[in-house]
Formats: structure tokens, sequence, C-alpha cells
């Protein structure tokens, strides 16, 4: 079954059971693909539809840290509920040990040894971590063993 479908039977779902975050949550996902296919006259597959999840997954993150600096706790709540719904759809995050593994098997792997050669390292990392990491803690890991 491919993603959207899967969305759409959990659209469904969400509307017999009246959970008004899961459906609002899986409208705008879907909105969002509906949006990008006309736009770009293509049918999207599994891979760019999570492209969508993973980007709205760090808009919601953003949006965290400027409700919390306007001290509005009942949006932080909201936006951390939309991200676990979103979250479900996603692969399995990796650990902070996993990624490190992995930066440090990058880093071998293109001979990085400094920060100019942080570019060369991200074009190899980032295939391999996507949408299982966050991109700030990987760009962390990556400034820390290049340093």
């Amino acid at each position: 079954m491919s993603l959207k479908e899967r969305l759409m039977l959990d659209l469904k779902q969400a509307m017999k059971e009246k959970d008004k975050l899961k459906k609002s949550v899986i409208t705008m996902v879907r909105a969002s693909v509906t949006q990008y296919e006309v736009d770009n006259r293509v049918e999207m597959d599994d891979e760019k539809v999570l492209d969508i999840m993973i980007k709205q997954v760090k808009q919601k993150n953003d949006a965290i840290e400027e409700f919390a600096k306007g001290n509005r706790e009942d949006l932080v709540n909201e936006a951390k509920a939309e991200i676990d719904v979103l979250m479900k759809y996603l692969p399995q995050q990796l650990t902070e040990d996993e990624i490190k593994v992995i930066v440090k098997q990058s880093i071998e792997e293109v001979g990085a040894e400094n920060m100019k050669d942080m570019g060369k390292l991200m074009a190899t990392l980032m295939p391999k971590i996507k949408g299982k990491a966050d991109g700030k803690i990987v760009n962390k890991f990556v400034r820390e063993f290049l340093q």
C-alpha cells in the first residue's frame, strides 16, 4: 500500500473516530501533496510524500521554538501533538549514538579533515539519514568531529 493510500485510509478512520487532530494533520499533508502534484503535473511517489512530511515536521519544530518564546504553551502542545501524528508515518528515527557512528563512517569514507570538507561530507551523509534524523543534530555532530 502506498503512503498516499495509507493517508486516505487513516483520514477515513480519523473521521469515523472523530479524531480532530489526526484528521487535520492528515488533511494538511494531503493538501500539500495535491498542491505539489497540481503545480508540477506529476504523480508523487512515497519518497516525495515523505519529503513533504519531513518538511512539515521541521516547520512545526521551528514554530514550537517561536511559540515558546512567546509563552504560548497551548500552541507548543498543539504543534507537538501534530508532530507526533506525522512521526507515525516517518521511518524510525536514529538515536544520537547511531548518528555519531554514521557521521564518523562518512568522514572516513570521504576523507574529510576540516570544515572546508563539510559540503562534500554532507552530500554523502544526508542520503544515508534522510528522514531518519533531524538535520540540526547531524550538523552539530559534523561540526564537532571536523573541528
